[in-house]
């Protein structure tokens, strides 16, 4: 393939599917509003990639900044420290 081929492809960042979208947003107690918010686009584009009847894509640069977002809310607390069993009563 060629490489401009291979550069189209990589600007495409995987995006789940759209419950999964859904799933991690909510899992984080952002609204739409606050993910657009942050991603610095309307409600529309979120609420639509969400909506599993609609085929609504996010595309260049809107895309990659929602796919890094969507990534960062898949990732384990790093601050939160594991949970440790109470100590035995003597």
């Amino acid at each position: 393939m060629s490489a401009l081929f291979d550069a189209l492809v990589a600007s495409r960042s995987p995006l789940p599917p759209a419950e999964e979208c859904e799933r991690l947003r909510v899992a984080h107690g952002l609204t739409p509003d606050e993910a657009a918010a942050a991603l610095e686009v309307r409600t529309a584009p979120v609420s639509g990639r969400e909506a599993v009847k609609k085929t609504t894509e996010l595309r260049g640069p809107e895309r990659e900044a929602y796919a890094r977002l969507l990534n960062k809310l898949d990732e384990p607390a790093a601050s939160t420290p594991p949970a440790r069993a109470p100590a035995a009563v003597r």
